[in-house]
C-alpha cells in the first residue's frame, strides 16, 4: 500500500479529484493533507472526505523541517503529492523524500516555470506570448522550483479566442485527467 500525503494552498480541487479517484483503491491511500492556510478551500473539502488536515505555516515548514519529515514518517507516507503548494519545499525535506515527491505545474516545463509561475500567472504568460499550445507537466520535486525530472506532460490547444479563465479550464481538465495516472506510475 503506497500512502499518499497531499500539499496544497489553494481550493483543492485536484485533490479532491484525488480523493475520489482512489477512494476504493487498495494500492493507493490519500492518507493525509497539508495546507499552509487555514483557511483554504482544501480544508473543507478534505474534511467532507474525513482526511486528516495539517496546518503548516511558512516558518514552521522552514524551521522544523525534521519535525514534519519525522511525523510524515511515522505516518508511513511513500508519496508526497504537491497539488497547488506554493512554498518551496526545502533542501532538507527533498532529500529526505528523493524521487518520492512529485508536483503538478500548469504549463509545458521547462516554458513557464519558477518562482512566481503558478496559476492565473502562467495562463497569462501564455497567452501574452501568442502560444500555439500549452498544457501541464507532473514532475519530481528538486532543489530548484520546477526543474525536477519529469514524469509526464500533456497538452492543448491555445486559440486566439481564448482567455486566462478558458484555458484554466483547460488546463484543469488535463490536470484532472492526468495526476491520477502519475500518481499510478509511481506504483
Amino acid at each position: 500500500m503506497i500512502n499518499v500525503a497531499i500539499f496544497a494552498s489553494g481550493e483543492g480541487t485536484n485533490a479532491e479529484n484525488l480523493f475520489t479517484y482512489f477512494a476504493n483503491d487498495t494500492r493507493i491511500k490519500i492518507k493525509l493533507v497539508i495546507t499552509n492556510k487555514e483557511d483554504a478551500g482544501i480544508v473543507a473539502r478534505a474534511k467532507q472526505h474525513k482526511k486528516t488536515v495539517q496546518i503548516v505555516s511558512k516558518q514552521a515548514l522552514q524551521n522544523y523541517t525534521h519535525q514534519l519529515i519525522e511525523f510524515l514518517n511515522v505516518e508511513n507516507i511513500n508519496l508526497i503529492v504537491l497539488a497547488g503548494f506554493l512554498l518551496k519545499i526545502p533542501h532538507e525535506f527533498v532529500s529526505a523524500f528523493p524521487n518520492k515527491i512529485i508536483n503538478i505545474h500548469p504549463s509545458l516545463l521547462p516554458k513557464y516555470g519558477g518562482k512566481g509561475m503558478y496559476g492565473n500567472n502562467v495562463h497569462q504568460a501564455v497567452l501574452t506570448n501568442n502560444e500555439s499550445e500549452s498544457g501541464i507537466t507532473i514532475h519530481f520535486v528538486n532543489e530548484e522550483y520546477d526543474k525536477g525530472e519529469i514524469i509526464l506532460q500533456a497538452k492543448c490547444d491555445v486559440t486566439l479566442h481564448d482567455t486566462v479563465k478558458t484555458l484554466a479550464t483547460k488546463i484543469k481538465k488535463l490536470e484532472f485527467d492526468n495526476l491520477p495516472k502519475a500518481i499510478e506510475q509511481f506504483l
